[in-house]
């Protein structure tokens, strides 16, 4: 939905406390939007948004979206609503795989509500665990699918499955007009360095000088992008106007092996860690790439940042969180039984 000339794009980011959201705001506020977070930070984190507490166009709702939604959001005239509430990395959404689920199913049923009350477009993050340990490869929107409905990442796998299903029902109906984008591998700065994904396991355990934990024989792939690359491709994404576009994929196509990613990351932290392998997380994907045809001919997206810079850009960002935090980095760095090989996003 094209904001019309003279009227602020006002906008709910339901879990923009979080590595994505965060990022997301920022953007949203240097184009002139008005912004409410609304996160429970339960993965979410103060100091992502800290930073923006003082802009005068930002405001923060502590809230759990499977609850009911307050009063300041029910009265806020949103034009967008971005649905990003929802824990991303596996032994975070493991953790309370009940809470997972209603989060997926609850909270976005709450969320669709309130745009089809105000009138106001719908964005829903979705993620490539839609696909499960696919058959295909690499991964269409068409494909539907190879996922487990009964093992550890269901709570996930099948809750964004069954928000997808209740975002595209809202949008037959003409309740709502619906975006709906499956996110693939990121990285970047705002990453939780506790958080159980690849990229910032194996950066951590870099930097810390200790052995770095690769989940199966590394030559498992998956394909890394990079989080402004991602916001961007969301932004497109939501202002694309015209018929209900279907889901798209947003990711990078560069598929290389956790081993490959391992040897830059020792490379360019100059690091001397050996390597440990441990079992493969049940129902963990074996192969992930994105086709983002779709999204290259319906936004004109692309990425454009390539694995190399971006990891150049986000290893300071885990070197700045291991100085002023040493005890979270170093339960990260030791890749402790609570972390697993992917994540999510």
């Amino acid at each position: 939905m094209t904001v019309p000339k003279g009227m602020t794009e006002r906008v709910l980011l339901a879990g923009g406390a979080g590595f994505i959201g965060s990022n997301m705001a920022d953007r949203l506020l240097e184009r002139g939007a008005e912004v409410v977070v609304l996160d429970n930070l339960q993965t979410g984190r103060e100091e992502n948004i800290d930073h923006l507490r003082s802009h005068g166009n930002f405001d923060f709702v502590a809230h759990d979206v499977i609850e009911p939604l307050p009063a300041a959001v029910l009265k806020g005239r949103f034009t967008h609503v971005y649905n990003l509430a929802c824990a991303a990395s596996p032994p975070a959404y493991q953790a309370d795989p009940e809470h997972t689920m209603l989060t997926n199913v609850l909270g976005t049923r709450n969320l669709l509500r309130l745009a089809e009350a105000q009138g106001a477009r719908f964005l829903l993050t979705s993620t490539s665990e839609v696909y499960g340990d696919p058959e295909a490869h690499p991964q269409r929107e068409e494909y539907r699918g190879n996922v487990s409905c009964t093992g550890p990442r269901a709570c996930y796998d099948e809750g964004k499955r069954a928000a997808e299903t209740l975002a595209f029902d809202f949008d037959r109906l003409g309740r709502a007009e619906v975006r709906v984008v499956r996110i693939f591998n990121t990285y970047g700065p705002r990453m939780d360095p506790d958080d159980g994904r690849v990229v910032s396991n194996v950066i951590c355990q870099a930097l810390s000088g200790a052995p770095i934990t690769v989940y199966g024989d590394g030559s498992q792939t998956r394909s890394f992008c990079y989080v402004d690359d991602l916001v961007e491709g969301i932004l497109r994404l939501m202002a694309h106007d015209g018929p209900q576009p279907g889901p798209v994929n947003i990711g990078n196509p560069h598929e290389l092996t956790v081993s490959d990613l391992v040897e830059r990351v020792l490379r360019l932290t100059d690091s001397d860690s050996r390597i440990v392998e441990q079992p493969l997380p049940e129902d963990d994907p074996r192969r992930r790439k994105p086709d983002i045809g779709h999204a290259k001919a319906l936004l004109g997206w692309s990425p454009k940042v390539s694995l190399e810079d971006g990891l150049k850009a986000t290893i300071p960002y885990f070197a700045a969180q291991l100085r002023r935090d040493e005890p979270v980095m170093r339960f990260a760095a030791a890749g402790g039984e609570r972390t697993s090989l992917a994540a999510a996003e």
